[in-house]
């Protein structure tokens, strides 16, 4: 599902099944055609649609790209949704089997299957992932959650290498519990492990690498780190990193990645010293594939040099000689003694293999029982799980050794499991909802995994006895036998006798088409021995890892180790167990092209995987004669519109609405068939015809209700509308009310108070009557403003006053008297003024305040309108010069001067120019004109200029 791609159930998205194909397999309606199966794989594909469904199993294709399906929106889409709800997405199935698990109580996993870089890791990842964010959690059990999610970059580092399919190729199978309390809190986990392939860590094929952890240690380790370690920070130093010439991934950034895994060691509780000890064997490992024998003149095995041997015996704590010792000779017990038999070369190089690959595999191993502690349970209370299976896929290349045999094995039996919980689920629904079984054809590869594990005839028993046969055994031996005894088989070819020598290889057909598998190494890996002498001599290191993957028990025990391939057959039956118990979830992944690119589908590629991961058989299997099953309620919610029996609402039995729907459709009884719970359609284009029915009725009912919306829409608004105007006037006239009651209890209190004070209007001032006297005072005042007495003197047509004003009468006519005579006195003083003045002076200045001193002080104005007034002072008593003044109200300073004085013949007015002394001895002059502004300068001839505005000369002769 592209981001953003809208929610399209199931049948919803049949209608877009032109563009991006078709969401389910089971839909198809060719069914039985591989090429309508691939073609509508690969329109999804170019749709990057990447998921497809076969029923509840996970079609899942590479595209090589980032798509953005995987954030934290995706997940909140599908957490609780049913399944057929949304576009396939591995959350879906995720999401469900995780409900179900919940609702069940019971016990579920997940098979993830593919070729080698289809996409198993990275879809194991997503799971966790979802899990760890869809799951409720607790700061108790957070821990808990980050462990699972970090051992990811722990178990890649020391278990993935890229080889020649794919940049991260898991090199073991892995098989991880999540164990759930009752609430449904992720309280814990367990990982089990399978087949490392420890041949890496000595030989890569060319364009191979070893495991992850060596280029990430010299690439991105500490200084401080590699100098303890005596590493050098150049892979080319170091002969077991070398071989596949293919150092640097342009995918894989092993700097940074060293940080996230020893990053991870520290949260999944790995001490320091701990780590220094699993880095010290890491290092060791290193140091051992530069250890070089030479032949001496005996022809046996020796040292080339002791510098690399020094800094093994360092990181592992065990004495060089020892060491030594342990690479170059043998062992051998004689009765009461034991004898050392020196290595040729090759036995040399045979051991010091066998020493590296021993402390890889088991340290591993130790790892990956670290981690388990860490995601230990420790309350033991009912728990559920939900397993996840991320097993090797099939792998085919140009060689194909002892570790490709196993791995097909393994997806062989997981096949067979596969086809098992297949058949028996599918036959349990049709029992359940009572129809009638219809067998399948199909290739059941139960004869393959007979093939290889039957106990007495199987190649892996072959192979034992060859082992463990007294005598000269080699890989030819072996293969002899297997000619001998399945010559005859029909899935078994070997290479011709005249050339079985020189070729040395054999094959089987399984679901991966034939496999050809060179016999060279079958016996060596198949022992994968470990010299007695190097495992006592390994079991005293000081390594504290080293010390606990070698007991001494096993030292000590004289029973031959079991087959490295009797191993893997008893934990491969100990796997299936576990499988059998819970219920499936299938995810198949398949690669889009060899070259990983972007966009491309390379049809011939996916077409191989489709047919060896049976994906064409389980198509048949799920359908079963039928295209498409549901519950009767789902189909019913969905197609009711169809038929107007159920339509809007049925209300009966579920099963009764379907089958009216499904008879007033025209559709007949060999087209579907009536379970107890489910109704199960025979042909996808019965379905087709349905879903194309319901799209046209679809928008016939979309046209009807958008008009009923509409109209119910418009309705609506009215009554609000309606409503609101009905409350806007309840309101209003709420207030209006509101105020006119107030206003009326305000005019009682008013009209009390009046009435009230009236009454006692002859008493004292009270709160009561004051308001009253008050009103009482106010309307006299103002009838006494219309009727005052025509005469100053009149004293007795006053206003006859109230009670209650008697006192302020006489207090005002008083007042008003004396007002009257003070404006008589004025008017004599006016009188006066208009004496000296009138015809003299051309304005009327207020009287000067201060009376003259004696009359040795006269004054000279002019005769225009200015306000220039010269006070000449006798010289026998001024000291200064005479007062040149300017006065606004010059008039009534004057006339006022003069009375008090009784002086009026002072004042001299004179015109043009007056004279006088500046100071004693000097003189001045004042000249007067009249122009448009009135101002004062002195003029050219030294005089002082008075210029008064000629417009206010006017007005004065008017008035």
């Amino acid at each position: 599902m592209r981001s953003g791609q809208p929610r399209l159930d199931l049948e919803g998205a049949l209608i877009a099944r032109d563009r991006v194909g078709i969401q389910d397999f089971v839909l198809l309606d060719a069914f039985t055609s591989e090429t309508a199966f691939l073609d509508n794989l690969k329109k999804r594909f170019n749709e990057n649609l990447i998921y497809t469904y076969i029923g509840t199993l996970l079609v899942s294709v590479n595209p090589y790209k980032e798509l953005g399906i995987y954030t934290k929106k995706q997940m909140d889409i599908y957490m609780g949704v049913n399944f057929f709800e949304l576009p396939p997405h591995i959350y879906a199935l995720a999401d469900n089997a995780y409900h179900a698990m919940l609702t069940e109580m019971n016990n579920h996993f997940f098979l993830i299957s593919g070729e080698s870089g289809a996409g198993k890791t990275e879809a194991c990842k997503k799971i966790l992932q979802f899990y760890a964010v869809s799951c409720p959690t607790s700061s108790l059990l957070d821990s808990i959650r980050d462990r699972m999610l970090v051992s990811n970059p722990v178990l890649e580092a020391f278990g993935n290498a890229k080889t020649l399919k794919n940049d991260n190729s898991s090199r073991f199978g892995k098989y991880m519990d999540i164990q759930f309390d009752r609430q449904g809190e992720a309280v814990g986990g367990h990982i089990l492990s399978y087949l490392l392939e420890k041949s890496r860590v000595v030989h890569q094929n060319h364009g191979e690498r070893n495991f992850h952890i060596f280029y990430q240690l010299v690439e991105g380790g500490e200084e401080e780190t590699l100098r303890l370690l005596g590493l050098e920070r150049d892979c080319k130093h170091y002969s077991y990193l070398v071989q596949g010439e293919y150092r640097t991934v342009r995918t894989i950034n092993d700097k940074n990645d060293w940080k996230t895994m020893r990053n991870a060691l520290t949260i999944i509780n790995f001490s320091e010293k701990d780590i220094e000890h699993l880095l010290g064997i890491v290092g060791s490992v290193l140091h051992l594939g530069n250890v070089q024998f030479e032949a001496d003149r005996d022809g046996y095995a020796r040292l080339s040099s002791k510098a690399e041997l020094r800094w093994v015996s360092k990181l592992l704590g065990i004495h060089v000689q020892v060491l030594q010792e342990a690479l170059t000779f043998r062992k051998i017990e004689a009765k009461t003694e034991e004898v050392l038999s020196p290595f040729s070369v090759d036995h040399a190089i045979y051991a010091r293999d066998a020493l590296a690959k021993a402390l890889y595999g088991r340290m591993f191993t130790w790892i990956v029982n670290k981690i388990n502690d860490s995601l230990e349970n420790l309350d033991s209370s009912k728990k559920t799980v939900i397993g996840l299976l991320d097993i090797y896929g099939f792998e085919v290349f140009y060689v194909n050794s002892f570790e490709q045999f196993c791995i097909n094995y393994c997806n062989e039996k997981l096949q067979q499991l596969f086809i098992q919980l297949t058949l028996k689920s599918e036959q349990e629904e049709y029992e359940a909802e009572g129809i009638e079984w219809e067998p399948v054809q199909f290739f059941n590869n139960k004869i393959i995994c007979d093939l290889v594990e039957e106990k007495r005839t199987g190649i892996i028993t072959m192979l034992d006895e060859e082992c463990m046969r007294p005598g000269d055994t080699t890989d030819i031996t072996f293969l002899e036998r297997l000619e001998e005894r399945m010559g005859s088989h029909p899935h078994f070819i070997t290479s011709p006798r005249s050339n079985m020598k020189q070729l040395n290889w054999s094959c089987f057909r399984n679901l991966a088409s034939y496999l050809l598998f060179i016999i060279p190494g079958f016996i060596d890996k198949n022992n994968d021995l470990l010299y007695r002498n190097i495992k006592d001599m390994i079991r005293h290191s000081k390594n504290g890892i080293v010390r606990h993957c070698f007991p001494p028990t096993e030292v000590d025990s004289k029973k031959r180790p079991e087959t490295v391939a009797s191993q893997f057959k008893s934990s491969l039956a100990e796997l299936t167990e576990i499988l059998m118990a819970k219920q499936p979830w299938y995810i198949r992944c398949l690669k889009s092209n060899e070259a990983k690119q972007p966009g491309r589908f390379d049809d011939m590629l996916v077409r191989h995987q489709v047919k060896y991961l049976g994906l064409m058989e389980h198509l048949r299997v799920r359908r079963a004669g039928f295209a498409y099953r549901r519950r009767y309620e789902v189909f019913l919610q969905r197609y009711k519109p169809l038929c107007p029996a159920t339509w809007p609402h049925w209300k009966g039995v579920p099963a009764v609405g379907v089958e009216k729907l499904l008879i007033h459709l025209g559709y007949k009884e060999d087209d579907y068939k009536i379970g107890r719970t489910k109704i199960f359609i025979r042909h996808p284009k019965t379905l087709f015809a349905i879903e194309d029915a319901y799209e046209i009725c679809k928008h016939e009912l979309a046209s009807k209700i958008q008009a009923k919306y509409k109209g119910y829409r418009v309705k609506n608004e009215f009554q609000k509308q309606k409503e609101a105007a009905t409350k806007i006037e309840t309101c209003w006239r709420g207030v209006q009310a509101r105020k006119e009651r107030e206003r009326r209890a305000w005019a009682v209190k008013v009209i009390k108070k009046f009435i009230k004070g009236y009454m006692t209007r002859h008493e004292a001032s009270t709160t009561d009557n004051s308001e009253y006297l008050t009103f009482v005072r106010h309307s006299y005042l103002t009838r006494l403003k219309n009727q005052l007495p025509k005469t100053v003197l009149d004293k007795t047509t006053w206003l006859a006053p109230p009670p209650v004003v008697k006192e302020v009468r006489k207090l005002l006519i008083v007042k008003m008297t004396s007002s009257w005579k003070s404006e008589f006195s004025g008017l004599q003083l006016k009188v006066v003024t208009s004496e000296l003045f009138k015809g003299k002076k051309d304005s009327y200045p207020q009287s000067l305040a201060k009376p003259f001193a004696d009359t040795r002080i006269s004054i000279s104005v002019s005769n225009l309108s200015d306000g220039i007034l010269i006070l000449h002072v006798a010289p026998e008593v001024k000291q200064k010069g005479d007062l040149v003044l300017q006065c606004d109200h010059l008039f009534e300073t004057l006339t006022k001067l003069s009375m008090v004085a009784n002086k009026r013949n002072v004042v001299k007015v004179v015109q043009g120019s007056i004279k006088f002394d500046i100071k004693p001895g000097k003189e001045g002059y004042v000249d007067f004109s009249s122009g448009q502004e009135a101002m004062v300068y002195k003029a050219k001839n030294g005089h002082l200029m008075v210029v008064s505005s000629h417009r206010k000369e006017i007005n004065q002769q008017k008035l």
